[in-house]
């Protein structure tokens, strides 16, 4: 059953999105090699208690912690833990926030210290595949309209896996709801959009394979030939028109973006003797 909002409660919900952006933009001036995801997961819960809110995902389906962190071929549902992060990895960070009676939920990859030139390009594809998706989340169109769009851009174009066992959702006043918004499938199939929806769109690729695998703690979903991946998303309320994007990256680029110049000048100077 999909659950219809009124613009009022699409109101609640942006407060509750924008919420997680600001997490998330805290969270990149603290992305560095030698920082543990748990430093990480522990600085998110704080920043949202902090806030008035709850953390959505601590205790959901027993999830113990605050954030999904996953790091390389982590592509989802990743545990924080006391590993450090290196130079050169990537790390998605998935947050969900419930305020005001209603969650937010969203995602981005950080690259840590310096990254490959093909793994700029495979965070840069996901990213604009993301806004391809939502050009078609728009009133008339169907799931599959998203669907097709993601997966022709990064799939088709260059060469890249789609997972296909985990899809974005329906969000609300419960973190998953109806309906299921693939990253493949055909134009003109799937649920059709109608105003008042309000949907997470998250693509999920994979630098190789499409195929994953669920690691030993239950919860961390890997690739199933080791290669990193990549995950972003918003949250969308359907529109006519256009789609209206309730979560915003703006201040997640702009901390990544000094972060990365921090570390730079931190580099160019002379070392302590």
């Amino acid at each position: 059953m999909i659950h219809y909002k009124s613009k009022a409660e699409i109101e609640l919900m942006r407060e509750s999105s924008l919420l997680v952006s600001d997490t998330l933009a805290l969270l990149a001036s603290y992305i560095k090699p030698g920082v543990t995801t748990l430093a990480l997961d522990k600085i998110a819960e704080e920043f949202i208690l902090g806030h008035g809110a709850k953390a959505s995902f601590k205790g959901y389906n027993g999830f113990p912690y605050t954030c999904c962190i996953s790091v390389n071929d982590a592509v989802v549902h990743g545990f924080p833990g006391k590993n450090e992060l290196k130079d050169g990895d990537i790390v998605s960070v998935d947050v969900g926030v419930f305020k005001n009676g209603f969650h937010g939920d969203s995602a981005y990859t950080f690259a840590v210290g310096e990254i490959t030139p093909e793994l700029k390009q495979l965070l840069r594809v996901t990213k604009e595949s993301l806004y391809k998706g939502i050009e078609k989340a728009i009133h008339g169109n169907r799931t599959g309209d998203i669907a097709f769009a993601i997966q022709e851009y990064t799939e088709k174009q260059h060469g890249y896996g789609v997972v296909r066992d985990l899809v974005g959702h329906g969000l609300g006043r419960h973190l998953h709801e109806e309906p299921q918004v693939p990253n493949f499938g055909k134009r003109g199939t799937g649920a059709k959009l109608k105003e008042g929806m309000v949907i997470a769109i998250e693509p999920m690729i994979n630098l190789g394979t499409k195929d994953v695998y669920h690691d030993k703690d239950g919860w961390t979903i890997r690739t199933a030939d080791g290669k990193p991946a990549a995950h972003y998303e918003h949250d969308v309320a359907i529109q006519r028109g256009k789609a209206d994007i309730l979560s915003s990256f703006v201040k997640i680029e702009a901390a990544e973006k000094a972060n990365a110049n921090l570390c730079s000048d931190y580099a160019l100077q002379d070392p302590v003797l």
